[in-house]
């Protein structure tokens, strides 16, 4: 088996540049790494990671590797994967399988390469890695202790298995980690849409109407953005519930087939399929800009728009234009993958300091209690939550005020 495949190893120097920047700028990470490097609680441990390969996983894993682990590492995605950031892990002699732009063919021997390591513990940014240990690697689950998964559609992958009695090993939902969702799917979701868009169209926010299609904490963060740089919101939901949060928050709420007509920009936040279809299409102004911040990209039906078009070809990088029948124009951003990635950086490393942090003291949790812990979907404990916010106030400069013996008492008791 090869010890890395990337596209150039040449591209090192340039990918360490990128590494040092953000651990420069994860201090919550650099708290725990000190920890692992002294108590080495990855000795001997084989650790896969299937998860956006730039800057902030590479320190990820090296932040493992230097708690113990031997460390293999894939994409979760073909367009995220930074070859120079590749390059430069795999200087360092962690195993890497990926490059940027990979093809379907390729994007799986990259994983199976990584699986060919036989880990004992898996990192998971959307479920890849577990779904070929459940499917064509099977026979390899017996040696994996338990795993982490990083994102609302791996979560709900998991729970899909652990409601059918089919998961086959222990794992944490770090997803739905207060520390994660309520800062990394909020405002690094918010931030780093925006970035990734305007990078890419260099065209100006402000005074347009941006349809959000979703109001989890993704679609939460991403309106919240686009209403501070100026753009008129509109939400579309199918759940009742976060419409009328929508509504409260300031936004415009109409189903998708009533915004199809209005707006500028259109950005799906769901998890789920066919969100943007034919129906839509057909509707939308000449001009229109679609986006998609979900996870796989299967949200904005991309067969049907080729379909409804008589030409399509590239209007500048990560921009592919579909020119209708009737004359107008329509321009896909990332090839309808998660555009934070697959167009920009992903999340600020201030953010993603946070959820690599859960990542890295719930992969140590489940090390710790290999054996104790039963087949299923477990939450991050409380106690690693807590620790991470509180090292994150640290180092921010933050003091907050903690209860005394007298009101903690009052808080748990019912005769007072």
């Amino acid at each position: 088996m090869p010890e890395y495949i990337v596209r150039n190893p040449n591209l090192a120097p340039d990918g360490r540049l990128k590494i040092d920047w953000v651990k420069a700028h994860m201090p919550v990470l650099n708290a725990i790494r000190k920890e692992f490097e002294r108590d080495r609680p990855f000795e001997g441990l084989r650790v896969a990671l299937s998860i956006h390969l730039e800057a902030k996983t590479a320190y990820l894993a090296e932040v493992l590797r230097a708690g113990g682990a031997r460390v293999a590492v894939t994409g979760s995605n073909p367009l995220s994967t930074q070859d120079d950031i590749a390059a430069a892990l795999a200087a360092t002699g962690i195993n890497v399988y990926a490059w940027h732009n990979a093809s379907d063919t390729e994007y799986q021997e990259h994983l199976l390469h990584v699986l060919d390591t036989r880990p004992q513990l898996v990192i998971d940014d959307g479920g890849d890695l577990v779904h070929l240990l459940h499917t064509r690697r099977k026979e390899q689950a017996a040696n994996v202790i338990g795993g982490c998964e990083e994102t609302t559609t791996g979560v709900r992958r998991l729970e899909a298995l652990e409601r059918e009695g089919r998961l086959l090993f222990p794992m944490l939902a770090v997803n739905n980690a207060f520390c994660k969702y309520l800062f990394d799917n909020r405002y690094g979701t918010g931030e780093s849409v925006w970035s990734g868009i305007m990078r890419t169209t260099n065209l100006v926010v402000a005074g347009k109407t941006v349809v959000v299609l979703g109001y989890g904490w993704c679609g939460k963060g991403i309106s919240m953005r686009a209403k501070g740089l100026g753009a008129r919101v509109i939400v579309c939901e199918v759940d009742p519930v976060r419409a009328i949060e929508a509504c409260m928050d300031g936004y415009q709420v109409m189903s998708s087939e009533q915004a199809a007509a209005v707006g500028d920009i259109f950005i799906t936040a769901t998890g789920c399929r066919d969100v943007l279809r034919r129906v839509h299409f057909t509707n939308m102004k000449n001009g229109a800009i679609l986006a998609n911040a979900g996870h796989f990209d299967v949200e904005i039906n991309k067969p049907e728009l080729a379909e409804l078009a008589i030409e399509n070809r590239t209007a500048r990088q990560n921009v592919e234009k579909f020119i209708m029948s009737d004359g107008r124009s329509v321009y896909l951003l990332a090839e309808g993958r998660l555009v934070n990635l697959a167009a920009g950086d992903g999340h600020p490393a201030e953010i993603m300091d946070m959820s690599f942090a859960i990542q890295a003291l719930s992969a140590s949790y489940i090390k710790k209690n290999a054996g104790e812990m039963q087949k299923r979907l477990y939450r991050v404990p409380e106690v690693i939550d807590r620790r991470v916010a509180f090292l994150k106030l640290a180092s921010m400069d933050i003091e907050i005020d903690r209860l005394t013996k007298e009101q903690s008492t009052y808080m748990c008791a019912w005769r007072e």
